[in-house]
């Protein structure tokens, strides 16, 4: 395409003149067969006006057209830098250019590095490392998808539109490839930081604004209770299984994860006035505080194991991708015919533990130290008195059930 093509006209929005005779200037970028408007962000008097430019010889003319001048300028520079790399250049792409640079708009991955650099400052206080790393991949597809599809090296917030976050979620699964799951996640760390930038003020209208990725149905993630029995009665071939057996069972019975496990020591035992021992600790993913009462089993485990583990630590644990090796092993051996991680034993506290038991979901919330109970969209605050009463009754009905305890079968002297 000719730079002749490409064309930058000024016109005046006289249907919002104000009480001093001046209109807001607005310019109309041509190129090609493509067209877009744009605010000039500047007054200019109606009655200087002529045929795109001010009429005149004050100051106020000549600097309002040395600012035309300058956006005809910038326009035409960046569609010469565009079409270099690029076959086609819309008139579009070059106003979102045009506005971040002539303007010094907020622009999303500028604003995107600043929120991770901010939010790495509260790792270890109420943020995780892990969730760092999550905002820096998304931030890398994000840039990525800038560079490779629209040819860009950042774009402003006032550029974001549905028609943006459709074209990444398509990026995402076409180009990159990535798992229906871990779309979910990019998408929903992006629009966390525009959430930010909404709040505050840099932008007024929400992209993702019916929005709505698909979503993979979901797997069951918990054991059933056939499968939780044959892997609490199943012998196995050494003390090592048998002891990632337990810390497995400790989850599925407290709901605990395995980094809130890990950290577990003594001192996060209590004991009530009527004799019920808890768990009282604060959640590492979430900074949220949760108690547990501890039923029968994961009491058990807990004088199975005093005293064997270093550094005043509750249990003695593997490390995770040890114990999701071990649980690959348990698996097989109990004939358990579908991956096991360590993760499923705090689904099971939230289904056949607690919920399918009747304990009301409030109190399961509180005994997980979760923020907000997303599934139900109800927030509560649920006391010690009311999750000691729901697990009185969990008692009773767990005991009716059988799940409490379970027997030990003898291990073979076997080597794992």
């Amino acid at each position: 395409m000719n730079y002749e093509d490409v064309k930058v006209a000024f016109y005046l929005k006289v249907n919002e003149t104000n009480a001093e005779g001046r209109c807001p200037v607005m310019g109309r970028l041509t190129i090609g067969g493509s067209e877009c408007v744009f605010s000039a962000k500047m007054l200019a008097p109606r009655s200087l006006w002529v045929s795109g430019r001010a009429k005149g010889k004050s100051a106020e003319v000549i600097e309002i057209n040395r600012r035309l001048d300058e956006l005809r300028a910038s326009a035409l520079a960046i569609y010469r830098e565009q079409s270099v790399v690029r076959e086609r250049v819309t008139a579009e792409e070059v106003k979102c250019l045009l506005l971040g640079m002539a303007f010094g708009q907020e622009t999303l991955l500028d604003y995107f590095h600043s929120f991770i650099e901010h939010f790495e400052k509260r790792v270890g206080i109420n943020r995780t490392i892990k969730s760092v790393r999550t905002y820096r991949c998304a931030y890398e597809h994000v840039e990525r998808f800038l560079s490779e599809r629209l040819r860009l090296s950042d774009i402003p917030f006032s550029a974001l539109d549905r028609s943006f976050i459709d074209k990444f979620d398509l990026y995402l699964r076409t180009e990159r490839k990535l798992a229906p799951n871990t779309i979910v996640l990019y998408m929903s760390r992006l629009h966390t930081v525009i959430n930010k930038a909404i709040a505050a003020g840099i932008i007024t209208a929400d992209p993702f604004s019916g929005y709505e990725p698909p979503r993979p149905e979901r797997k069951r993630r918990y054991l059933t209770r056939e499968e939780l029995q044959r892997l609490m009665t199943t012998p196995f071939p050494s003390p090592r299984l048998y002891l990632i057996r337990d810390l497995f069972l400790f989850s599925c019975y407290t709901g605990i994860s395995y980094g809130d496990m890990y950290r577990l020591t003594a001192a996060n035992l209590e004991m009530a006035d009527d004799g019920t021992t808890w768990i009282k600790a604060t959640r590492e993913k979430t900074n949220v505080e949760f108690e547990i009462p501890l039923l029968d089993l994961p009491l058990h485990i807990i004088d199975k194991y005093r005293d064997t583990a270093p550094d005043g630590k509750m249990l003695p644990m593997y490390g995770n991708s040890e114990l999701n090796k071990g649980l690959k092993h348990l698996a097989t051996v109990c004939g358990i015919d579908r991956k096991l991680t360590f993760h499923k034993a705090r689904h099971n506290f939230g289904t056949h533990i607690t919920l399918s038991l009747g304990v009301p979901i409030e109190t399961v919330s509180r005994m997980m130290g979760h923020r907000r109970l997303m599934t139900t969209q109800i927030y509560a605050h649920v006391t010690d008195r009311k999750v000691d009463e729901d697990t009185k009754q969990l008692r009773k009905l767990s005991a009716s059930r059988k799940l409490e305890l379970y027997e030990e079968p003898k291990a073979e002297q076997a080597n794992d």
